[in-house]
């Protein structure tokens, strides 16, 4: 399965290089484009859930890195969730 990663930047100006097994984010994020930050939760939860489950299908297991990395994406997120107009900006897809 072809992975990719997809860089983010949250409201505080940190980066992270997210993870996914399969390239259905492109379904879910634009580069350049800021989401706010319940909706750019949300598109990863259904983006990786659907990645694990591709990964499923395929080897008979779940993918682990892409639960984990949805797990990072929720942990990270409850850091911002006090501030006015939170949001996360996808820079771009690193294949």
């Amino acid at each position: 399965m072809p992975e990719i990663r997809f860089q983010i930047r949250w409201s505080d100006g940190t980066q992270d290089s997210c993870y996914s097994p399969s390239l259905i984010v492109k379904e879910y994020f634009s580069p350049n484009t800021e989401y706010e930050l319940e909706d750019f939760v949300q598109r990863s939860r259904t983006a990786l859930k659907i990645a694990s489950d591709r990964v499923e299908a395929k080897y008979g297991r779940p993918c682990g890195l892409a639960i984990g990395q949805l797990h990072e994406i929720e942990e990270k997120s409850k850091q911002y969730v006090h501030l006015p107009d939170a949001k996360v900006r996808v820079i771009g897809f690193v294949e």
